[in-house]
């Protein structure tokens, strides 16, 4: 864990000493503000930022692979891998803390929205409730996190950023656009209960009310530890080679 802490410190600075860290987080920024601006705080409506948190599995799309397409395949480009690989730092680790420091990355770019809760709680009335709006940051933070996972396994597959970018970027889209599909209209039930336990958006939706059902919960987790696990086993199978 230690060798773990070590590898996320020096990825968390990594983000701030390039551009791209700087980049992601200013168009993260700008699209939560347009959203917050024009959807969230419109006089007449309740005070609470449930439209927020139900468009947040669409705000991290764009993001998200951005964050995680250089955790691996940047080393894999340069050929820094290997040292690492030779170390007497488990595969694990390396792993791990590589998606640690993209984690800690998301919670630096998602606290300044913040700032969105205290506003609406000063020209709101009735105060909003904080139930609904702290648990539509946790599934702000379980989604940011699963969708990190994914980008890492696909940095783990190849050396090339903008492939890995792109990977992540289809496979996250095409996942959300079948949650929205209506197979109601063609009678394929198997695949619509397939379907509506894969939705993000039908849990992001049930965070954003405030209810925290745990099956949301282990979900999550157990999406976020396979692809971690099989980003682990991607690194270690490049040793078998």
């Amino acid at each position: 864990m230690r060798a773990a802490a070590v590898i996320a410190g020096r990825e968390l600075a990594s983000f701030f000493r390039l551009p791209v860290g700087w980049v992601v987080i200013a168009l993260y920024l700008l699209l939560t503000g347009v959203v917050f601006g024009w959807i969230v705080l419109n006089p007449g409506q309740p005070a609470t930022l449930r439209a927020f948190f139900s468009v947040s599995a669409w705000l991290l799309l764009p993001v998200a692979p951005a964050i995680s397409m250089r955790l691996l395949s940047e080393e894999l480009r340069s050929g820094t891998i290997e040292p690492l690989m030779t170390s007497p730092v488990s595969d694990a680790a390396i792993v791990v803390g590589k998606y640690l420091g993209a984690i800690a990355f998301l919670a630096v770019m998602i606290a300044p929205t913040l700032i969105y809760t205290l506003i609406l709680y000063f020209v709101s009335d009735p105060r909003p409730d904080p139930g609904p709006i702290l648990a539509g940051y946790l599934s702000l933070f379980l989604v940011g996190a699963a969708y990190l996972a994914v980008g890492l396994l696909a940095s783990a597959l190849t050396s090339n950023q903008t492939l890995a970018f792109i990977g992540t970027l289809l496979f996250l889209l095409l996942l959300l656009m079948l949650s929205a599909l209506d197979y109601d209209l063609i009678g394929l039930s198997r695949v619509q209960s397939a379907v509506y336990y894969l939705s993000i958006q039908r849990r992001m939706n049930d965070f954003a009310r405030g209810l925290i059902d745990t099956s949301h919960l282990f979900f999550f987790v157990a999406w976020t530890v396979w692809f971690v696990v099989m980003s682990v086993v991607a690194i270690q199978s490049r040793r078998w080679k």
